[in-house]
């Protein structure tokens, strides 16, 4: 069976930073390292007031495109995942595809258009659906183009609003694929819960604490479900292990957890024995509560021992280098990990190929997805054509009052006439209001 996965990925992320510990934090009055150690995060790309989920997808698209050489022709799929949708009916797709027919020759009139909606999974269920087209056979030998783009606000004063960020994630799906080939097992946690939503509004309404116990309780059970039809999972399995990253501190939370849930009843396990103990059996305690106090009690021993260091290290630290920078990009985020763990890779001259990695997918309301993802042989040219870094180093450092000022214009109940911060070069813009209220879009050269 010839394999399917992602064959090419690109990334877009807003032109203007804002730095937390030198900026963010003296602003609000506080400690800078309750961003860069507790939340795990040293700044955040925030879109110019040109800039919106259209044209961040549509940047990293026509750059994808242009490096792999394609046509509107190649292909017969465009989903867009986001949660930064402004229209209840048009999907952002559209928008995408009629800014891509501005710069290539011909059009997307029989590619297949959707928006895909499911808080920051929907990228990883954008995937899965590219997937089973092209295995149903529907795809007449062309590629989808899945695009993960938002713009992750909070209301200013929320507890989340050091973990706001602005980018996109542009990916090529299609058979015998150069960066990484998709398992067909999956792994499903999902429940109906209200942790985090955005009613018909731009800033979400969380709620912070359920948040982090939901996305830990939906994560283990799709690792959980995943071994049932996969096989049970191990540590040195795997040679990264990409989360969906809200920010860094919640992966530590999720990559502890994890890696006791991996260790149980193996060799680790008992060679930790004599360090700190075997873990708790809940046969061997009376009560529920006396039961988890011992595995908590165990968690935190296991935090501290070089083994779990060493791991944590080398499978989870990797895929968190460009979130410390960018914060979270919402559905874009897990992919965001997965790249930053290959550039690490690339960086460090690191022989990955045919090794797997585990991707751990989540979606508040809530739902977490667990599969894994060979890499494939020609990686490192893919993974080389990225050019992240000189975006982050080209952004706008802003002030404390211009951050309030964009922060504005991006809220969608408001209209507010800024000037931008930056000039747009060789890029799509938001260029006003149409006829109807739709939002219109240029290239500017």
């Amino acid at each position: 069976m010839t394999d399917v996965g992602i064959d090419a990925i690109e990334i877009h992320a807003g032109k203007l930073k804002l730095d937390l510990p030198g900026t963010f934090a003296p602003a609000k009055g506080e400690d800078p390292e309750k961003y860069t150690k507790g939340l795990g995060l040293h700044a955040s790309s925030l879109p110019d007031v040109y800039e919106d989920i259209v044209t961040m997808g549509a940047n990293a698209a026509r750059k994808l495109m242009d490096r792999k050489g394609l046509e509107p022709a190649d292909i017969g799929r465009i989903d867009v995942a986001t949660e930064s949708a402004f229209d209840n009916s048009k999907p952002v797709s559209t928008y995408i595809a009629g800014c891509l027919e501005q710069v290539y020759e011909g059009d997307f009139r029989h590619a297949n258009k959707g928006e895909r909606k499911f808080a920051c999974v929907a990228g990883t269920q954008a995937i899965d659906d590219a997937y089973n087209w092209i295995r149903a056979g529907r795809n007449r030998g062309r590629a989808a183009l899945v695009v993960a783009t938002d713009t992750a606000l909070y209301a200013r004063g929320d507890a989340g609003e050091a973990t706001q960020g602005a980018g996109a994630v542009a990916m090529l799906i299609d058979e015998d694929p150069s960066l990484v080939s998709l398992s067909t097992e999956q792994g499903y946690g999902s429940m109906d819960e209200t942790d985090f939503l955005k009613p018909n509004q731009q800033f979400p309404s969380v709620d912070g604490k359920r948040s982090v116990q939901v996305y830990l309780a939906r994560m283990r059970e799709a690792l959980t479900d995943y071994e049932s039809v996969a096989t049970d999972t191990h540590p040195d399995d795997f040679v990264m292990v990409p989360f969906h990253t809200p920010f860094p501190g919640m992966v530590r939370k999720a990559a502890l957890l994890g890696y006791r849930h991996m260790i149980r009843d193996t060799e680790i396990e008992e060679a930790l024995a004599d360090e700190i103990g075997r873990q708790p059996r809940p046969e061997a305690f009376e009560d529920d509560e006396s039961y988890l106090d011992a595995i908590a009690e165990y968690t935190d021993k296991l935090k501290g021992t070089d083994r779990y260091r060493e791991w944590y290290a080398r499978s989870i630290d990797p895929t968190l280098e460009l979130a410390r920078h960018v914060g979270n990009w919402y559905t874009g985020s897990v992919h965001v990990a997965r790249a930053s763990g290959l550039k690490h890779a690339l960086e460090n001259d690191l022989d990955i190929t045919g090794k797997q990695l585990l991707v751990a997918s989540y979606g508040s309301g809530a739902q977490a997805e667990v599969h894994s993802e060979t890499v494939q042989p020609d990686w490192e040219e893919e993974i080389a054509g990225l050019d992240i870094d000189d975006q982050l180093a080209a952004r706008r450092d802003i002030t404390f009052e211009e951050y309030e000022t964009v922060h504005d214009v991006h809220n969608h109940d408001e209209e507010t006439d800024v000037d931008p911060f930056t000039s747009p070069e060789a890029e799509f813009v938001f260029d006003g209001w149409g006829r109807m209220g739709e939002r219109q879009y240029r290239y500017v050269e």
